[in-house]
């Protein structure tokens, strides 16, 4: 199913602690859906950028849907001791939304997760993942720590050095 929409721009208020979630569908705080930002990031991973969200204001697939399609691909996951360029985008998006990431809306190469030690971006780049451990997140880092990791790497070794931490 295709769905073509015009998006919506919602200001965002940079003084609130966490973005504006709206309680109407497709707009959940869950970042079960590959169609969502990740609502519950704070204003300030957004400071000095445009003050408005673009977000899709058409109806998204049933939880039911999109929760079968997320099972199929972690089904198709190949070993864990493979290297990641031997997984599928959909693979590679099934897994990191399972390790708790959400897909940017805006650059669908870039992640975000929010853990209590740590808050980071993940891009996937075209010869490497890319993570960058965000100093306004907890953690009380000086500046922002980045990594790389190239997807030579085992999914397993490269999900131990990304959920390690800074």
């Amino acid at each position: 199913m295709i769905t073509i929409s015009a998006p919506k721009l919602i200001p965002i208020d940079l003084n609130s602690p966490k973005l504006p979630v709206p309680s109407s569908p497709p707009y959940r705080a869950s970042c079960s859906s590959k169609f969502l930002p990740c609502p519950h990031l704070p204003a300030s991973v957004f400071r000095g950028r445009d003050l408005r969200l673009a977000v899709s204001c058409s109806k998204s697939p049933s939880e039911a849907e999109l929760a079968a399609e997320e099972d199929e691909w972690l089904k198709r996951l190949p070993e864990k001791t493979k290297p990641l360029y031997a997984h599928s985008l959909p693979c590679v998006e099934a897994w990191l939304r399972k390790l708790g990431f959400c897909q940017s809306i805006e650059d669908r190469a870039v992640w975000f997760i929010e853990l209590p030690e740590w808050h980071a971006q993940l891009s996937l780049d075209v010869t490497d993942l890319y993570i960058r451990y965000l100093k306004t997140g907890p953690g009380n880092l000086e500046k922002d720590v980045e990594r790389r990791f190239s997807y030579a790497l085992s999914r397993e070794d490269i999900e131990n050095a990304i959920l390690g931490g800074p």
